[in-house]
């Protein structure tokens, strides 16, 4: 039996929910990720400077009829708040934002555990579903993740902690 990789799983379910735009901010363990969606003719590509310059630019690609994905580290989260409520949440616009959770069991660095501990939370309170997959979940989350969006008119959240990048 081939082992899935947490890459590859991610990359499918982008792939199955017809994601074709995609937003990035840089991040160590989505690196792999971004090579693969830089690599594919069928999804564009905006890398940019700030998580919610993102938000924005995926907005304005959905209202363009994309699919848009952003990919992002949760300490990004915090900078994307205003623009998650008051332009996603208030317009209806759906957005998956598949985002690397720093900071929970296993983190080496101890700068990340304070916003690791506050994603949930923040998620929570902006009223955004939110999945945390398994490595053997991955591919159908993803996809559940960007359908659930589209039906609700809001972001969706796939958090990938430290744990899930190790299980390759």
């Amino acid at each position: 039996m081939k082992e899935i990789n947490p890459t590859e799983a991610v990359y499918g379910g982008m792939k199955r929910a017809g994601i074709d735009f995609v937003a990035s901010v840089p991040c160590v363990n989505l690196q792999e990720l971004l090579c693969l969606v830089e690599s594919d003719p069928e999804m564009m590509h905006v890398p940019v400077t700030r998580e919610e310059e993102g938000v924005g630019i995926c907005a304005g690609a959905y209202l363009g009829g994309r699919r848009p994905a952003l990919l992002m580290q949760n300490s990004g989260l915090g900078n994307s708040v205003n623009a998650l409520a008051s332009l996603n949440g208030l317009y209806s616009i759906p957005l998956l934002m598949i985002i690397s959770h720093r900071g929970g069991k296993g983190e080496p660095i101890v700068g990340q555990i304070p916003m690791g501990k506050s994603t949930p939370k923040l998620l929570d309170v902006l009223e955004i579903p939110r999945f945390a997959p398994t490595l053997a979940e991955a591919e159908k989350s993803v996809a559940q993740a960007w359908d659930l969006a589209q039906a609700d008119g809001t972001p969706t959240a796939i958090l990938l902690d430290i744990e899930f990048w190790r299980s390759d």
